[in-house]
């Protein structure tokens, strides 16, 4: 879990967590927001973005990140059937000090399917808080 913007390494890996794709959860959510998809293709892109939001919004609550400044370079590589379990994570790429009490973290969010392979990976900004002495 990252810490304040000093405590927080480039490079380093964050779980986000996992979510299912049960088939009741996929119908319902293409029924509602993406009605026309044919579900035999797998989950429609709007619930994999919904997934990671889900994710990521679960796993930073207790981080000392202040506000989300940006969500870039949306990718989909795959849209995995129901019944697949998928997994987040985050990748530090760089950071940049801001100020005396507050610095830009910018990360590569992936979801992965039970194999292993790309699902969805998308940048992120975000301002982490520093630490007080």
């Amino acid at each position: 879990m990252p810490g304040y913007f000093e405590e927080i390494e480039i490079g380093r890996v964050v779980s986000l967590g996992a979510a299912g794709l049960s088939p009741k959860a996929v119908e319902a959510f293409t029924e509602a927001f993406a009605p026309g998809w044919d579900v035999s293709l797998g989950a429609p892109d709007a619930m994999i973005y919904s997934i990671w939001a889900k994710l990521d919004l679960e796993a930073s609550s207790s981080w000392p990140q202040t506000k989300r400044l940006a969500v870039d370079a949306l990718r989909w590589a795959r849209n995995p059937p129901a019944g697949e379990l998928l997994r987040g994570r985050m990748t530090v790429m760089g950071k940049d000090q801001v100020g005396d009490d507050k610095g830009i973290v910018i990360a590569q969010h992936d979801l992965l399917d039970e194999a292993g392979r790309l699902v969805f990976s998308c940048l992120t900004r975000s301002v982490f808080a520093c630490k007080r002495d």
